[in-house]
């Protein structure tokens, strides 16, 4: 406040309206290996139908499956999943040209170390790393004779009705892929292949079949040394042939020849389903570095790739697009005289991730709250390559990933992390619940984590097949569902919130007895009752202390909802006086917000303490403040007792339950 010199009014405002936060419970975390997407970055998807539009179909395995559904299943129940594919040894891009793939995770990775060029590696590249790539075909057309020529050369010998080779006197002038027609017949048809006599310089012959009808040959007689035109078999996608943009031509010192045409493809069907499926086009973008579009954007074709393609980014030039790069004045581009054809090669998916390449990638993403918010994790397959290139998972390789993975969110404190038995503990085996204990018996105790009993056995539409594959993206699926139907602090269990769909049958369904046992070593069996339905019927965490209310997911879920809600609010105490308004007003605002949540059944009562009791004159000379919170969280029901009597006619039910009213009412 500054200080008055004369009278006067002072006119000051303090704040304090602060609020508790909104925060979120619901949120996801998963890292796993695809078939397609972005390597080593963070994409948040919402949907199944997003997952794969990111991240691709599941192979056709076992271990595909066993990746790809635990996200899948999240995304039945929860709204928000953040993704990362796991970067492993040997994954590759496809490139064309190029000698061998290579590893482009994403476009920061791409901006940092190919935007300028590398001529090493080829002249494209697949957006996305991994065996798909190798579908890609690329077309280039970069001049107006790529484009389409008249009466490029002649027949050479004649040719029959029904024929499929034409002998030509210049073969070279054609590309396999080209149209073309034949003197004054107007049927169009395809080149399928090239061949050259050994020494000749040109004569050749065209394998071709009808582009309308790919199972016949020559419609009419072929006389020798009739004429012959080709086309650039995309050149009906496109409006006219590339020449000069406007952009080029408008310059002070006027540019030519700029403009190329690009097609890219699904050359097997391995991506659309349909080879030769035509996945983007570009028109008339420009080989000029400068280069814009009649609406002020770059239409550079290297940038224009970059902005708009969803398969391919530029990786160098080709050596026949002359000046390509340079600024549009003054420059004549010169391109091929015919169109260039390159098919991607080389892509790889690699190995499946070690535990090792598993774990860094959890640890880079989420391994701090100040990086990602979520709050839950989930651990998929314990699969994972043993280093020698074989996909395994004994019981020591997934529990050290197990507890790996519990390092982290213990030292986050604000998520739990999702575990399933390995497979072989349920999965065409016996003593499955035994199998289990011995798995949970080797997971350190926390109540940051919880594990279920179950591996769910679905219908893998991608593939048209069953398979086995853990519970615990549904597990972890059914909390962040109970967060948007009612609260974190309400059990994810049980008939009215733990439904686990889509489920054909169980690879282990347990008896009572199992789950007994189960419960025991702290393990939530997953059940299926005839005609109710398959049910997570279990809510403990992996905490080794039964009597401790964390034992319970509801709780330890409604303590991070608290001390994340309100440690947020907190921040806006730092760098203010340890006071009496200060602390009024933090009082003002955590008492309000527990209140609420007691509403809404998540605590049966609490209390604060925030004021010269704990903020000493000790703590206030230290720069420190301290509140201390009491909360009496609420405890769902795990055990029904219920006790049927039957009694004589005429007896009154106080004299048979011993005159307990309120007893008798509940027994009744």
């Amino acid at each position: 406040m500054a200080f008055q010199v004369s009278p006067g009014v002072l006119v000051q405002e303090i704040d304090a309206t602060n609020v508790i936060p909104a925060v979120s419970s619901s949120i996801g975390a998963y890292c796993g290996s695809f078939t397609d997407g972005p390597v080593d970055e963070v994409i948040t998807v919402s949907s199944q139908n997003e997952l794969v539009q990111r991240f691709g179909e599941p192979a056709a395995t076992n271990v595909g499956a066993e990746y790809f559904y635990p996200a899948a299943h999240f995304l039945d129940y929860g709204l928000d999943l953040k993704v990362v594919r796991i970067n492993s040894n040997g994954l590759l891009n496809a490139t064309t040209g190029g000698s061998s793939g290579l590893l482009i995770k994403s476009t920061i990775h791409y901006d940092d170390n190919f935007r300028a060029g590398q001529a090493a590696v080829g002249t494209f590249g697949a957006r996305h790393a991994g065996a798909r790539g190798n579908n890609l075909k690329i077309s280039v057309c970069q001049s107006a004779n790529a484009f389409s020529q008249s009466n490029v050369t002649t027949t050479n010998a004649t040719a029959s009705i029904g024929g499929t080779s034409v002998p030509v006197t210049a073969g070279q002038v054609f590309i396999v892929g080209d149209i073309i027609t034949i003197g004054s017949d107007t049927v169009r048809y395809k080149v399928t292949a090239i061949s050259f006599d050994s020494g000749s310089s040109g004569a050749g012959d065209l394998t071709i079949e009808q582009e309308s009808d790919s199972t016949q040959g020559l419609a009419a007689a072929v006389s020798s040394g009739a004429n012959i035109s080709r086309e650039w078999e995309f050149a009906v996608q496109f409006t006219k042939a590339p020449g000069t943009s406007t952009f080029a031509s408008s310059r002070a010192s006027a540019g030519s020849n700029d403009e190329i045409h690009i097609v890219v493809l699904d050359e097997d069907g391995g991506i659309s389903g349909i080879p030769g499926t035509i996945l983007e086009q570009f028109e008339a973008v420009s080989l000029a570095s400068d280069a814009k579009d009649d609406f002020g954007a770059t239409n550079y074709y290297v940038d224009v790739l970059y902005n708009e393609s969803d398969n391919v980014y530029w990786l160098d030039h080709d050596g026949n697009a002359t000046s390509a790069g340079s600024a549009a004045a003054g420059v004549t581009f010169g391109g091929a005289s015919l169109p260039i054809n390159n098919s991607f090669t080389n892509g790889s998916d690699g190995r499946q991730p070690t535990t090792g390449e598993k774990i860094l990638a959890y640890d880079t993403h989420f391994g701090s709250a100040d990086n990602q918010d979520i709050s839950l994790m989930i651990s998929g397959t314990s699969q994972a390559d043993n280093g020698s290139g074989t996909a395994s998972a004994t019981r020591a390789e997934a529990t050290s990933y197990y507890n790996q993975l519990l390092a982290i969110a213990a030292k986050r404190k604000d998520c739990m992390v999702f575990f399933s038995p390995i497979r072989s503990d349920v999965v065409n085996t016996s003593s499955e619940a035994d199998n289990i204990k011995s798995t949970a018996d080797t997971i350190n105790s926390t109540s940051y984590a919880a594990m279920d009993s179950g591996w769910l056995y679905i219908y893998d539409r991608y593939n048209d097949r069953l398979v086995y594959v853990p519970g615990n993206g549904a597990t972890a699926g059914l909390c962040a569902g109970t967060d948007l139907a009612q609260d974190s602090w309400y059990s994810p269990a049980g008939f009215n919130r733990g439904q686990i769909f889509g489920v054909t049958k169980l690879a282990f369904n347990p008896s009572q007895a199992d789950r007994d046992k189960l419960y025991k070593a702290r393990v939530n069996p997953i059940v299926t009752f005839p005609g109710q339905g398959t049910l997570l019927f279990g809510d403990k965490t992996l905490l080794s202390n039964a009597g401790s209310a964390f034992s319970r997911i509801n709780v330890r879920r409604l303590f991070i909802v608290l001390e994340k809600a309100i440690s947020t609010s907190a921040k806006f105490s730092l760098f203010e006086f340890n006071d009496s308004f200060t602390r009024a007003n933090f009082r003002a605002t955590v008492e309000p917000f527990l209140r609420e949540v007691q509403g809404r059944k998540g605590i049966f009562d609490f209390k604060v303490i925030c004021d010269e009791t704990n903020n000493t004159g000790q703590v206030i000379d230290s720069n420190q403040f301290v509140a201390s919170i009491f909360v009496k969280p609420a405890r769902s029901i795990n055990f029904i007792t219920l006790t049927f009597v039957a009694s004589r006619t005429g007896v009154d039910f106080e004299e048979v339950y011993g005159g307990a009213s309120g007893a008798s009412e509940s027994a009744t």
